[in-house]
C-alpha cells in the first residue's frame, strides 16, 4: 500500500501521490533548492479519510445538478460536500503518521504552511494553480490536522468543481494531496516569471515584489514592484517601484493583512543586486523545468527561498514577426488569397500552395503563347497566411508588358468558352474518372500519387478562374460601371450591380433545393417537428446513422435522409475555404439543416421568387438603359453589357466547383492518414494535414519499404500551437505596408490594415447598400453555423458558395478580407442585404451578439 506521508523530496513524491505542487516541491528541492522543509500528505491518506467516511457517494450525488453555467448550483454542491468533509472523522492511524511528521520538524510546535495540491493542477496543460486552499502560520498537531482536512475539503470548492467541468475531468478520478512546510518568516516575498507574462517575450524574466508574506501579492492586495531582468546578461532593464498599500504578516492566531509602514511604501523591496541574484536562482529552475515558469519566493535574513515553481499556462504571447520572404518582395492578401482567409495547414502549405504557382506557368504559356514569367514567390506563406507575391522583377514586367498586356484583346474574347469548353469539362472528367477508386484498397503509394494528381487538377482549375471569370468579370464589370455612370444612369436609378443579378447559379439552386426540402417536411407534420425540435448537430449524427427518430414515420424519414443526400451530393463539395484540410458541407450538414428550418418556420425569403425579382429587375435596368442611347453609344454599351453579364453568369458556378476533387482527396488523405497511425507516423488520421509534403513522401516510401518510423505526435502538437497563434493574430494586408502600388490606392482590393482601424467603428469596402443594426454572429466556420439566427449580422472571415445558406438567414454580411467583387460581396447583393468587406478585423474586433451598425453604403461597421 502507498504511504500516507513522504519527505519532501522523496522520490516517490510525483503527481499521482503528493498532486502537482507537491511533486513540482519535490523536484526543487532534490536539485538542491532552496525549498523550506516539511512532507507530503500523500493522495493515498485523501482516499484513506474518504474512504473511511464513504463520502464518494455523497460526493457524486451532489454534483448530479451542478451546471458551470449556474454559479448558484455550483455553491450549493460545494456547500453539500464541505458538511460531509467538515463531520468526517480522521482515521487513528492517518491522524498519528500525520502528527508523528509534524513533530519531526525542528522547533517546537513550529509554524508552518498547510497548502492543497492536488492530481490536475500546475501543469502545462491545465493550470489548477489557486483553485484550492492554503493555510498560513499553522501551529501544533492539532491545528495542522484541521487545515489538511480543510485542503481536503477544499477540493470541492465552486471554482474548483467548475474548472474540472471546464477541462472534462472526471471528479471520481480527482484526489489531493497536502503539502506541510515551515513557514518562512518573510520580510519580502512576490512571484518570478521567467518569461515576460505580457509580451510573451522569453528573453526577459519579471519580477514582481512587496513587503511581507507573499500571499498580498498572488492574491492581487497589493501593487507590487515590478522588476525586468534581461534573462541573457542579467542586467535589469525596467524598474517600476509602487506604493505598496498593504502587507501580509504573521498573527498569534494565522495571518492578517495590515498597512504598509510610510517608511516603506515607496521604498523599492529588493535592491539590483537582490533583483539580479533571484533572476539568476529564476534561470536555475527555469533549465530544471525546461520551460517557462512562475515562481512564488520569499526572502527572509537575506537569503531566498522558493514556496514554489509552475509552468506558465497564460504567458503572453510574443508578437509574430512578419519577415518577407525576399527582401525586395511585395506581399499581398488579395486574389485566390480571399479564400484562404485562416492560417492554411501545412499540408496545404507545402503541396496546394506550391501546386497553385506551378499551374500558373502552362495556363499562362497556352493564353498568352509565350513562356511566363512569375516572380518565385507568386502564391507564398507568411507565418501561416498566404500571400499573394507582386515584388515583380525586369523580366517579370517584360512577360507581362510583351506578353500578358498584348493577348488581353484576345483574352477577352476566350477566357469564358475557355473556361466553360475546356477547363470545366477536363475538371469534372478527371474528377469522374476517380469516382470508383476505392481508398481502402489503395496502397500507401498508390493513394499519395492519386493526392498529387488531384491536388494538381484542382490546382488548375483555379488558377484558371483567376484568368477565366475571376480577373474578367472585375474587369468587365468596372467597365460596365463606368459606361452606365456616365452614358445612361440617372438620379434613383439602379446601380450597375443591378444589370448582373439574378442568374440561377449554383449557390442559388443550392437554396432553392433547400427551400424545396423545407416544402417537403412540412407536409409531414412529425418530420417537421422533430426536426424543429431537434438541434442540427443531433440531427446530423441521426442522418449519419440513418436511424429513424422516435416519433417519426419511417417511411418520411428514409425519403428525407435520401432527399438530403442527393442534395448534399450536388452541392456538398462547395469549398467553405481553399485548403483542403478544412470541412466540406457534406462533412457539416448543419448549416443547410438551420437553413430547412428556417424555412419550415415561415422565414426568409423564397429564393424562387428573390432570383425571379432579381432577374426582372437585371432585365428592366439593362432595357432602361439601352433605350437612353443610340448610335456608337448604344453600340459600345451593348458590348460592355453583354460581356459583363455573360461571365457574372457563370462566375458563381465556376467559384462554387473549385470543390469538385475535395471529396475524393479528402478520403484519399484520410485513409493515407489511417496508414501513417498504423505505421506510428501519427496519433490520429486527421493529423496528416500538419506534416508538410516531404515529410508525408518520405513516410510512404518508408512504409513501401517496411521500414520503422518514428513518431511525429510532438511535431504535430507543436504545429497545432503555432497555428493558433497565428490564427489569433491579424495578418497585414500588405507587406511591406503601402498607400498606393502601381499608382493604385491598396485600399481598392485589399483589407483595412488594423492599425487603421478605429475603438468603435471598422472601415471596410462598401460592398452591398443598406444599414442595418443587430446582433452579430461571429464564425470561425461549419462548426460554428448552427449558432446563427434569423436576423443577425453574419461576420466571418471570408465567404464562398459553401457559406450561401447563411445570407438567407442574416441581415447583413461583414468579413475580414474580400472586395466588391469577392463571393459575399455579389450574395449580399443578390440578397438585398447590406455588406461590408475587407474589415482586417471584424471576427477579432467582435463579439458574438454584439449589437453592431453595418453600413453597406458608406463600408463602416459601428460597434454598438
Amino acid at each position: 500500500m502507498k504511504p500516507y506521508i513522504l519527505p519532501l523530496s522523496d522520490p516517490q513524491a510525483d503527481l499521482e501521490t503528493t498532486g502537482g505542487k507537491g511533486a513540482s516541491l519535490a523536484r526543487l528541492a532534490s536539485a538542491g533548492l532552496p525549498v523550506p522543509d516539511g512532507f507530503h500528505i500523500t493522495t493515498q491518506a485523501y482516499r484513506r479519510f474518504v474512504a473511511a467516511n464513504n463520502l464518494q457517494p455523497g460526493t457524486l450525488a451532489a454534483l448530479q445538478e451542478v451546471d458551470a453555467s449556474h454559479p448558484a448550483t455550483l455553491e450549493s454542491a460545494s456547500r453539500a460536500i464541505c458538511r460531509l468533509f467538515t463531520t468526517a472523522t480522521i482515521p487513528d492511524e492517518l491522524a498519528n503518521a500525520i502528527v508523528s511528521a509534524y513533530g519531526e520538524l525542528p522547533g517546537s510546535n513550529p509554524p508552518v504552511a498547510v497548502r492543497s495540491s492536488a492530481t490536475a493542477e500546475d501543469l502545462p496543460e491545465a493550470s489548477f494553480a489557486g483553485q484550492q486552499e492554503t493555510y498560513l502560520n499553522i501551529t501544533g498537531a492539532g491545528q495542522v490536522l484541521e487545515a489538511a482536512r480543510k485542503c481536503w475539503a477544499s477540493l470541492w470548492t465552486g471554482r474548483a468543481i467548475a474548472y474540472r467541468l471546464r477541462q472534462n475531468i472526471p471528479p471520481e478520478s480527482v484526489a489531493l494531496a497536502v503539502v506541510v512546510q515551515l513557514l518562512v518568516d518573510a520580510e519580502a516575498a512576490g512571484i518570478l516569471f521567467t518569461a515576460n507574462p505580457l509580451s510573451g517575450k522569453r528573453d526577459e524574466i519579471v519580477i514582481n515584489a512587496a513587503w511581507g508574506l507573499g500571499e498580498a501579492v498572488v492574491g492581487g492586495a497589493v501593487t507590487p514592484d515590478t522588476i525586468t531582468v534581461s534573462k541573457l546578461d542579467a542586467k535589469l532593464i525596467h524598474r517600476q517601484t509602487a506604493e505598496k498599500q498593504v502587507m501580509t504578516v504573521r498573527t498569534e492566531t494565522g495571518t492578517a493583512e495590515q498597512p504598509v509602514p510610510d517608511s516603506l511604501k515607496n521604498v523599492p523591496v529588493l535592491s539590483d543586486e537582490k533583483a539580479i541574484e533571484l533572476s539568476r536562482l529564476g534561470r536555475r529552475i527555469e533549465d530544471l523545468y525546461g520551460l517557462p515558469v512562475d515562481i512564488e519566493w520569499a526572502l527572509a535574513d537575506g537569503k531566498f527561498t522558493i514556496l514554489q515553481a509552475r509552468p506558465v499556462t497564460a504567458l503572453g504571447e510574443a508578437p509574430l514577426e512578419w519577415k518577407m520572404p525576399r527582401p525586395n518582395g511585395v506581399y499581398m492578401r488579395t486574389s485566390v488569397v480571399d479564400l484562404m482567409p485562416d492560417p492554411v495547414s501545412p499540408l496545404f502549405a507545402t503541396l496546394g500552395i506550391p501546386a497553385l504557382t506551378a499551374q500558373m506557368y502552362p495556363l499562362g504559356k497556352m493564353l498568352t503563347r509565350m513562356q511566363p514569367s512569375l516572380p518565385v514567390d507568386y502564391y507564398t506563406i507568411i507565418n501561416g497566411y498566404a500571400y499573394l507575391g507582386a515584388g515583380f522583377s525586369f523580366r517579370n514586367w517584360i512577360w507581362m508588358i510583351f506578353g500578358l498586356l498584348p493577348a488581353y484583346p484576345r483574352l477577352l474574347k476566350q477566357v469564358l468558352p475557355f473556361w466553360r469548353n475546356e477547363v470545366h469539362p477536363k475538371y469534372k472528367q478527371a474528377v469522374a474518372a476517380r469516382r470508383g477508386m476505392d481508398p481502402q484498397t489503395m496502397t500507401s503509394a498508390e493513394l499519395l500519387a492519386e493526392v498529387r494528381a488531384l491536388v494538381d487538377e484542382s490546382s488548375y482549375y483555379t488558377c484558371a478562374l483567376m484568368f477565366a471569370t475571376m480577373g474578367a468579370s472585375a474587369g468587365s464589370e468596372g467597365l460596365l460601371t463606368r459606361l452606365y455612370q456616365k452614358m445612361a444612369r440617372r438620379a434613383g436609378d439602379p446601380p450597375a450591380q443591378a444589370m448582373l443579378m439574378g442568374w440561377d447559379n449554383l449557390p442559388i439552386r443550392a437554396d432553392k433545393s433547400l427551400f424545396d426540402l423545407a416544402g417537403f417536411c412540412r407536409e409531414r407534420p412529425s418530420l417537421a417537428v422533430h426536426l424543429l425540435e431537434t438541434p442540427s448537430t443531433a440531427l446530423a449524427d441521426e442522418l449519419e446513422g440513418r436511424c429513424t427518430p422516435q416519433g417519426v414515420d419511417p417511411g418520411e424519414w428514409e425519403s428525407f435522409c435520401h432527399r438530403f443526400g442527393e442534395h448534399m451530393d450536388t452541392f456538398g463539395h462547395m469549398v467553405f475555404e481553399l485548403d483542403y484540410a478544412k470541412p466540406l458541407p457534406r462533412d457539416h450538414p448543419e448549416p443547410a439543416l438551420e437553413a430547412i428550418k428556417m424555412y419550415l418556420r415561415g422565414e426568409g425569403a423564397n429564393p424562387y421568387e428573390r432570383q425571379r425579382q432579381s432577374e426582372e429587375r437585371r432585365i428592366e435596368t439593362s432595357q432602361l438603359a439601352l433605350s437612353r442611347l443610340k448610335g456608337l453609344r448604344r453600340w459600345i454599351f451593348t458590348k460592355s453589357l453583354n460581356w459583363a453579364q455573360s461571365l457574372a453568369e457563370v462566375r458563381e458556378d465556376a467559384l462554387a466547383d473549385i470543390g469538385l476533387a475535395y471529396p475524393l482527396l479528402r478520403r484519399m488523405l484520410a485513409m493515407l492518414g489511417v496508414h501513417l497511425v498504423n505505421a506510428g507516423v501519427l496519433q490520429e488520421a486527421g493529423d496528416i494535414y500538419w506534416l508538410e509534403k516531404d515529410e508525408i513522401e518520405s513516410a510512404v516510401a518508408a512504409v513501401e519499404r517496411g521500414e520503422k518510423l518514428e513518431s511525429k505526435a510532438a511535431l504535430v502538437a507543436e504545429r497545432k500551437a503555432f497555428w493558433q497563434k497565428a490564427k489569433r493574430t491579424t495578418p497585414p494586408p500588405m507587406i511591406p505596408p503601402k498607400k498606393k502600388y502601381l499608382g493604385i490606392t491598396t485600399t481598392v482590393w485589399l483589407a483595412e490594415a488594423e492599425g487603421n482601424q478605429a475603438e468603435t467603428t471598422l472601415k471596410g469596402v462598401p460592398a452591398s447598400p443598406g444599414k442595418v443594426t443587430a446582433p452579430a454572429c461571429v464564425l470561425d466556420g461549419p462548426e460554428d453555423f448552427e449558432k446563427m439566427r434569423p436576423g443577425y449580422v453574419l461576420v466571418a472571415g471570408t465567404t464562398t458558395p459553401a457559406w450561401t445558406p447563411l445570407f438567407a438567414m442574416a441581415s447583413a454580411v461583414v468579413t475580414d478580407i474580400g472586395g466588391p467583387l469577392s463571393h459575399g460581396s455579389i450574395v449580399a447583393r443578390e440578397y438585398g442585404i447590406p455588406a461590408v468587406m475587407g474589415t482586417g478585423v471584424a471576427t477579432r474586433r467582435i463579439q458574438n451578439q454584439q449589437m453592431v451598425t453595418v453600413d453597406g453604403s458608406a463600408g463602416t461597421v459601428r460597434l454598438e
